[in-house]
């Protein structure tokens, strides 16, 4: 089985809610096991700014599912709890991405790992380094090393107040 580490997004409604639906979701896939959830940050908006704060966390799961299985099942979650399609980082009831799946190198025209984007990310960055700190990023990078590179001022919170378990 392989780590793979989800990045779980959402602005629109009860965020909390659709966060631990998201959770909930996946973990009904008997080729899914959620083995730890961050805590969830809040963040300013990526891109389009005019749009409300998202609640983020990033998720690891182990699995035997392929990575373009891992993202037909992210794509049926964001389907079945009503994403609508929308503009590039428009706002969205749920969001799914594949961050890391173990140390493979994807480059698909619908899928690219590790994701392009993370790297830049706080609302990434912080959980991840949160349940993996001593992660390794195919290609040598360190995660702790990018955490260093992030600006002072990265936009995102951790939320004390929501917590999120596996059996959410």
């Amino acid at each position: 089985m392989d780590n793979v580490y989800l990045g779980v997004g959402t602005n629109q409604g009860d965020r909390e809610k659709n966060l631990k639906t998201a959770l909930r979701i996946l973990q009904e896939d008997d080729n899914i096991y959620i083995s730890k959830v961050s805590s969830v940050y809040e963040s300013e908006p990526v891109g389009y700014e005019k749009q409300p704060d998202f609640l983020n966390c990033v998720i690891c799961v182990r699995t035997d599912l392929s990575p373009q299985n891992v993202l037909l099942k992210a794509k049926e979650v964001e389907k079945r709890m009503g994403r609508e399609k929308s503009f590039r980082w428009g706002p969205r009831k749920i969001d799914i991405d594949i961050l890391l799946y173990g140390q493979e190198l994807v480059d698909k025209e619908d899928l690219k790992i590790p994701h392009p984007e993370m790297k830049k990310r706080g609302f990434v960055l912080i959980p991840l380094h949160e349940i993996e700190p001593k992660l390794t990023l195919p290609g040598g990078e360190k995660i702790e090393d990018l955490m260093c590179n992030l600006p002072p001022k990265h936009g995102i919170a951790k939320r004390s107040d929501i917590i999120l378990t596996v059996d959410d």
